[in-house]
């Protein structure tokens, strides 16, 4: 299963994990996205809701095989941030999607392969060949 990080607060955002979704879904591929498995049995934003989504989103991680980052440079989502350094730790293979132009360090060294979405069509997720960032560093 690869498990999706990236966030979804705006459109653009929501467009773009909307796109890999798609992506991921054509090519056949078993895939958990936080956007769609929200807590829906406590109030939004409530103590409840908070712990209950973080263990969520933790447990699959820990059940996932590969993690993909949507990840928008320089603007750095906390949550992604820490679902890859979380993935990093544990030695799951990191997919960074980069939807931004430019990269932290931390987020593309961390990372077996960094992606454009186009690249995302073809990528071959059994090979996990190592794809090193080329772009613009912050």
């Amino acid at each position: 299963m690869i498990y999706i990080a990236g966030p979804f607060f705006n459109e653009e955002e929501l467009n773009t994990m909307t796109e890999v979704e798609r992506i991921l879904e054509g090519r056949g591929l078993e895939m958990y996205c936080p956007r769609l498995h929200d807590d829906l049995e406590h109030e939004y934003m409530s103590s409840e809701w908070s712990r209950a989504t973080f263990e969520l989103d933790r447990d699959a991680i820990d059940r996932s095989s590969i993690v993909l980052a949507v990840y928008h440079g320089n603007y750095s989502d906390t949550g992604t941030a820490w679902e890859c350094g979380y993935a990093y730790a544990k030695g799951l293979p990191l997919i960074v999607v980069h939807a931004g132009d430019s990269s932290n360090l931390m987020i593309h060294e961390s990372a077996i392969a960094n992606i454009s979405m186009e690249e995302l069509k073809t990528y071959d997720f059994q090979k996990l060949e190592e794809v090193r960032y080329s772009g613009k560093i912050f």
